[in-house]
């Protein structure tokens, strides 16, 4: 008598770890989705800290800019730096695949976040729809 396993019993096998995998995958993804939205909406209140401590140094009330031009460009290396920064390294969206640490730019248009006037919340140019700081 032959040892084995019959091809109905392999197929049975198969047929349950892909039951099994069509279940877990769409957890795995709805999973991973809310994290990244979570992330990024950290990094948003990180960027909101920023602001506000920088405000209260220097006296600023809502709506007025980071900055008497209100560019990004000048949000943006006020609010960033090692030494000097209210913010150590500009974060980026976790869900963004257009730039990385590693490739970042002087073009602020790359980044992920827009830093707004003090009292405005910072908002994410990737996702927009869910990616909100309330």
């Amino acid at each position: 008598m032959k040892k084995g396993f019959t091809l109905v019993e392999i197929m049975i096998v198969v047929a349950i770890i892909g039951l099994l995998a069509a279940i877990a995958i769409p957890s795995f993804m709805r999973a991973r989705t809310t994290s990244q939205k979570n992330a990024c909406i950290n990094n948003l209140r990180q960027i909101e800290a920023g602001k506000d401590q920088y405000a209260l140094e220097n006296g600023l009330t809502n709506y007025a800019p980071v900055e008497a031009t209100a560019d990004d460009a000048t949000a943006f290396g006020l609010l960033v730096g090692i030494a000097d920064g209210y913010i150590k390294t500009f974060p980026l969206c976790p869900a963004s695949t257009s730039i990385t640490a590693a490739t970042r730019t002087a073009d602020l248009s790359a980044y992920d976040y827009v830093v707004n006037v003090i009292g405005t919340n910072a908002t994410c140019r990737r996702v927009t729809d869910t990616h909100i700081l309330n």
